[in-house]
């Protein structure tokens, strides 16, 4: 969409909102579009395109027949956008329940649904109904989505488009093709499903996010209608949890003592795979460790590379081994030219900017209304651009307007003193929210039911009605999508934490750290707590590193009051939402490649610049304040990343791999 577009589509909108009885298309390809030379068909065409953009920002454009007399007085057709049909119904909240939405909006970290969730927190904002809130201290949870799938699953599901991909069936242990019409995804037992009908096999199906192999095809041609009334929460009740296993592994002595603590004890006479099973070489150890899913645990023994080998059960080696030589093929193709945007921050690949101009000139306007005077700096970052981005925005604004083009029907905006002030907004209100933005509320919202500080039958149940109220039909779409548990597992540790960042007490932490393999205690001064799931972390000022570091809950051994307040002048880094990683400025800055499937860990790893490379893959940079990591990094992701520079962390990484894979060559 070009800017001349841009501009186009928003007096056309501001027309058909401020017409009663309706425009005909004579009127408007004359006074809106000033078209004198191109065919009625080629303005037809034109026209329906427009229509069908303002419907994906939310307003419908009606049509209106007047049948005529006869011969000397023809039939016309008229068009107009009812005002009440598309306007977001008034939301009155009380400050509880403004804390309680905000929470749940800020759930999605990033991502299509975080943009969501932003954009229906503003038009809430610009409705009058969203009030300042204090968030509850120290406690700020999220959601992470299963990386690029879960963005294009739901951007089909929401479409009703769909799908294909490669995909690991638990039952057999063969990779096969589906064609999947989504009609749901959800959280269940710590992973997310996709729930559809599968077109290959003629029924329904539940697809773990986690066994797909390839990237997900949206097949943009094709459409479906999904089951009336369906909810996905429903559905994933109906699974039942995988059956518990043993794993039987071989590990150096000494190493990866977070895997030895989840490890059962060992018969004396050692566990064997199958009859005839060799012990394990000299220099490891053999333990035999829970599990219930191959993928999953496959998946973290892999990132351990040679420092591993698994013996039994047979679909576990498959589950590792498939990673490893996934890895090392990447590491092995040709390296394609690494070039990077001169300047400016990673952006996501599926934005196009002036539609986002376009949507957020819609949100500036009635925004504007409720907030008058606002310095134009604060505006901008209300907004998360530049000053020169919203200066742009509002240029066109001020062009903007009726046909007639008179100064009383033109949007009339001031920032002369670089206070925004608007004294005409030509009926350009909230409009209603779509169903990403209907789910991303909603679905936050039932996620948030399992906090301990938000109980059912208090602000977040009145705020979730008053949304249901106001999404309207949308709103009953938000069952296509169900959140993970976002409770702590440790609750005690949790609330102990709570408790010295409410008393400002500092506290002393025996800590397991997986990248140096080993326990430590540190002296810390807490600052905030947030989860990632139901992965719960600590902020904090670490006096042994004498920086900010975050801790999870769960690798804390112990944790108690030192009877010290807290002494360093500290301060959480940055605003919502929290990165789990602090930059720093003895950081080693690497260069990696993704493929289509794995683009989502530039935004994982806040990529600093990203570049797109063809088939969909990407380059990006990032900041790793641990090189040592990398390796496991790679392996991990099994095919998805690999390093390209510095090149020594590249060899590095591939010489790890080949080490690991070598083990299961025989």
């Amino acid at each position: 969409m070009s800017a001349s577009r841009t501009e186009r589509l928003l007096n056309l909108l501001i027309a058909l909102l401020n017409t009663k009885y309706g425009l005909r298309r004579s009127e408007l390809r004359e006074k809106v579009y000033h078209d004198t030379v191109s065919s009625d068909v080629s303005f037809g065409r034109m026209f329906e395109r427009d229509k069908s953009e303002l419907r994906q920002f939310g307003f419908e454009v009606e049509t209106l027949t007047d049948k005529g007399w006869g011969a000397d007085d023809p039939a016309t057709t008229r068009y107009r956008i009812g005002k009440d049909s598309n306007r977001l119904p008034d939301v009155s909240l009380t400050p509880e329940e403004c804390t309680v939405l905000i929470l749940a909006a800020q759930l999605w970290e990033h991502a299509a649904l975080g943009s969501a969730a932003l954009d229906a927190v503003r038009k809430l904002q610009a409705a009058g109904g969203l009030t300042e809130a204090q968030l509850p201290a120290g406690v700020q949870p999220r959601i992470r989505p299963a990386g690029q799938a879960f963005e294009d699953l739901v951007a089909a599901m929401h479409a009703q488009h769909p799908v294909s991909f490669h995909y690991l069936a638990g039952s057999t242990g063969k990779e096969e093709e589906r064609r999947v019409e989504p009609w749901g995804l959800g959280s269940r037992f710590g992973q997310w499903y996709l729930v559809g009908h599968d077109q290959t096999r003629g029924d329904r199906r539940f697809f773990r996010l986690s066994r797909l192999t390839s990237a997900v095809t949206v097949l943009d041609k094709q459409s479906f209608t999904p089951p009336s009334g369906f909810n996905v929460r429903a559905e994933l009740a109906r699974l039942a949890e995988l059956p518990l296993q043993t794993a039987v592994v071989d590990v150096q002595h000494g190493r990866l003592l977070g895997l030895r603590k989840r490890a059962q004890p060992v018969p004396p006479a050692g566990p064997t795979a199958e009859p005839g099973a060799k012990q394990p070489d000299s220099g490891r150890d053999r333990l035999v460790l829970p599990f219930r899913d191959a993928e999953t645990l496959g998946e973290e023994l892999a990132s351990y590379g040679p420092r591993v080998k698994v013996v039994a059960p047979p679909e576990l080696v498959t589950a590792v081994r498939r990673r490893l030589s996934a890895a090392a093929d990447f590491a092995a193709a040709p390296v394609p030219p690494i070039r990077f945007p001169d300047a400016g921050p990673a952006k996501r690949r599926h934005k196009r900017t002036s539609e986002d101009q376009l949507k957020r000139m819609l949100q500036l306007v009635p925004f504007l209304v409720h907030n008058q005077g606002l310095h134009i700096s604060e505006v901008a970052d209300r907004f998360g651009i530049t000053r020169k981005e919203l200066e742009e925005d509002l240029r066109i604004l001020i062009c903007s307007g009726l046909p007639e083009g008179y100064p009383d029907d033109l949007l009339d905006i001031q920032w002369d003193d670089d206070h925004v002030f608007i004294t005409q907004d030509l009926d350009l209100r909230p409009v209603r929210f779509t169903v990403e933005e209907a789910c991303a509320l909603l679905t936050g919202l039932e996620t948030l039911n399992g906090l301990p500080e938000l109980a059912e039958g208090s602000a977040l149940e009145s705020v979730t009605l008053k949304l249901l109220a106001a999404a309207g039909v949308e709103g009953l779409k938000a069952a296509s999508l169900s959140g993970p548990e976002v409770g702590p597992e440790d609750s005690g540790t949790l609330e102990a934490a709570r408790d010295a960042i409410r008393t400002g007490a500092q506290l002393r932490l025996r800590y397991f750290s997986p990248q140096s393999d080993a326990v430590s205690e540190r002296d810390v001064d807490p600052l905030r707590l947030y989860s990632l799931d139901s992965t719960w972390y600590l902020e904090a000022y670490c006096h042994s590193a004498q920086g900010l570091r975050n801790f999870r809950l769960d690798r804390i051994e112990e944790l108690h009051a030192t009877g010290r307040p807290v002494s360093a002048p500290a301060a959480p880094a940055g605003s919502f939402p929290v990165k789990l990683f602090t930059p720093n400025d003895d950081d080693t800055v690497v260069v990696v490649e993704l493929n289509r499937r794995g683009v989502g860990l530039a935004d994982d790893y806040y990529a600093e610049r990203t570049a797109g490379l063809p088939g969909g893959g990407m380059l990006a940079e990032i900041r790793f304040g641990n090189p040592d990591w990398l390796p496991m990094f790679v392996a991990q992701h099994g095919g998805a990343v690999r390093i390209l520079q510095p090149a020594a962390l590249a060899d590095t990484a591939r010489d790890w791999v080949e080490a690991a894979r070598a083990q299961y060559e025989d």
